[in-house]
This record gives C-alpha cells, sequence and structure tokens, in this order.
C-alpha cells in the first residue's frame, strides 16, 4: 500500500470552485482500481503550537493506494484529464509526497 498526500495551492478566492469539481470527481475515482482512500481536507484550526494551516487558497488530498501502478493508471485515467481541465483555472501548484508504510521498511 501506498500514501499519496497532494497540495493543491490554489489561485485566491477559488477554492469554493474547486472543491466542487473535485467532490465530483471523487466516486470515479473510488470505483478506480487499486483505490482504497481519495478525499479533501482543509484546515482545521486548533491552539495547538506545533500545527502549521495551509491557509484558505490551498486543499490537501489524501489518498491511499494498493500499489504504485495503480497510481499511476490513476494518474493517466480519463475523468482526471478532464477535471484537470475543469480545474486549471484554479490551481497555481501541486506537490506529490508519496510514501510507504513504515512498516514496509526494508
Amino acid at each position: 500500500m501506498i500514501h499519496v498526500l497532494a497540495l493543491i495551492e490554489l489561485h485566491p478566492g477559488t477554492r469554493e470552485k474547486f472543491l466542487h469539481e473535485f467532490h465530483a470527481l471523487i466516486p470515479l475515482v473510488h470505483a478506480e482500481h487499486g483505490c482504497i482512500e481519495y478525499g479533501s481536507a482543509i484546515d482545521c484550526p486548533t491552539a495547538i503550537p506545533v500545527q502549521s494551516l495551509l491557509g484558505n487558497d490551498s486543499v490537501m488530498v489524501v489518498e491511499k493506494w494498493s500499489d504504485t501502478a495503480a497510481l499511476e493508471a490513476h494518474l493517466t485515467a480519463p475523468h482526471m484529464t478532464d477535471y484537470r481541465t475543469k480545474v486549471r483555472d484554479f490551481v497555481k501548484t501541486v506537490s506529490l509526497r508519496i510514501l510507504r508504510p513504515s512498516t514496509d521498511a526494508a
């Protein structure tokens, strides 16, 4: 299994429009082979001093996939191409963290 954290930085004031398109995409991604988890998250401010906030113009996508082959297939799926076209005017940058559970360390 792999974990993916995708930080999506958006142009100011576009987060709600982005999330509308993202939420429409979720059922299609959940139906993909190898998808274990796929969803978006935004800040949950707390009084915890070490917390750093994403801010109002960012979204974190939290994913789990069975393996890298499933992730690679996801990235080239036709609905992902359509989605990227729909959100391109909202997205400033995307950065990925692709991780494996530390129990898999060899």
